[in-house]
């Protein structure tokens, strides 16, 4: 039923996702909320929600409008999903936010595929990975995407090598402006997230672990088999679907390097994870095996998010 229903693209499955965020956003900021909360706290949270709706739906609108699935709306379930696995990225903005800035690049950066306003567009994407590294400082390592991408299309004018530069000055004025305006605070607060981390002794409870090794162990079998199945795909989306394959390990590569490490900073996987998902999941003929395993992650994904409240 649920397959079926996400098997193609309708304004239904938008309102369900959409509602069904909203529900368990709620839950999880109203469980941690203070019992004297201020308004403006919710109002905050609030805002929090719409960059993630957002981010759900270019997801999806990347997938859609890239033909990286069929007219399908499997990823923006398994997004969803992956959310749930992770809550604690509920109560993470600058997570939230630097990944919405991610997710934006990534949209420029796969309709390079189709040669038009190339320049603009590499401009674009390097400029939302270097404001979104503002927000999480390793997400820069996100610009090596930007290379990738040029030389999977665009290598052969110089001018493209030297756009990304561009877009760091473009960045760099802006901060320093904004900086001064706050009295350096912003330099100190970005500083502060500027050192390499490999402590992954960070868990709460027993469950974040076992999320965590769940959800490597169906990360590592969605890519493996994405990965075998990609001659299969016309050759002129083999770049699009590499540029996905590519953006999944700097995802795992941001998580490994953060500081402050938290299972909320896998979110940056979870966008071309989702995409890589969905791949799989419209593969198989067997609709009853189908359901099962769409299920089988909902429940798993509910289950994690009430266990970690």
């Amino acid at each position: 039923m649920l397959a079926s229903i996400f098997s193609k693209t309708r304004p239904f499955n938008y309102l369900v996702v959409g509602i069904l965020s909203l529900f368990f956003f709620s839950v999880k900021i109203i469980a941690l909320a203070q019992p004297n909360a201020h308004w403006v706290y919710y109002a905050e949270e609030f805002g929090l929600y719409l960059l993630l709706f957002a981010s759900l739906f270019i997801i999806n609108f990347i997938t859609l409008k890239n033909g990286l699935t069929k007219t399908n709306n499997y990823a923006l379930l398994l997004f969803f999903i992956f959310l749930l696995f992770f809550s604690s990225i509920f109560q993470n903005k600058n997570i939230i936010i630097s990944n919405f800035l991610l997710l934006l690049a990534l949209r420029r950066l796969i309709s390079l595929k189709s040669l038009l306003q190339t320049k603009e567009k590499i401009f674009d994407a390097s400029f939302w990975i270097f404001l979104a590294a503002l927000f999480h400082f390793w997400s820069i390592f996100y610009i090596i995407l930007v290379f990738i991408a040029v030389i999977l299309h665009v290598s052969k004018d110089y001018r493209n090598w030297i756009i990304p530069f561009i877009a760091l000055l473009a960045v760099t004025i802006l901060f320093f402006l904004a900086n001064s305006i706050l009295d350096n605070t912003l330099m100190s607060t970005l500083l502060s997230k500027t050192y390499i981390s490999f402590d992954f002794y960070y868990f709460d409870n027993i469950f974040q672990r076992i999320a965590l090794a769940l959800f490597t162990s169906i990360s590592l079998f969605f890519f493996v088999s994405h990965l075998f199945d990609l001659p299969n795909k016309a050759l002129n989306m083999q770049s699009s679907h590499k540029t996905i394959l590519f953006s999944f390990i700097l995802g795992v590569g941001i998580y490994v390097l953060s500081a402050n490490k938290n299972n909320g900073c896998l979110a940056f996987c979870f966008g071309p994870l989702a995409i890589i998902g969905a791949n799989f999941i419209e593969k198989i003929e067997n609709n009853w095996l189908k359901e099962i395993i769409v299920y089988s992650l909902l429940a798993l994904g509910i289950f994690f998010f009430l266990m970690q409240l």
